[in-house]
């Protein structure tokens, strides 16, 4: 099934249009697809820091800081649980 797409014209340096032009020959596919998916890569990192952004607001603080001041009182890692 075909998602619906749109079209836009975009106005690149040459320099910029020749990098990425020789890149998607490189990698296969065609200077279309190279954009969208530098453009969704974009998208997921800014939508990924504004996530950790609102987390972070969130956040408190003074019960992390509590929670790291603690002594462990815990038992050590059995050597089943232990990483060789």
């Amino acid at each position: 099934m075909r998602r619906p797409q749109s079209t836009y014209l975009l106005r690149l340096p040459t320099s910029v249009k020749a990098e990425v032009a020789r890149l998607a020959k490189a990698d296969g596919i065609s200077f279309n697809q190279f954009v969208a998916t530098a453009v969704a890569e974009k998208l997921a990192a800014m939508n990924t820091a504004a996530y950790f952004a609102e987390r972070r607001s969130r956040a408190d603080f003074e019960a992390f800081d509590q929670i790291m001041a603690r002594s462990s009182g815990g038992v050590p890692p059995q050597p089943e649980e232990q990483i060789p």
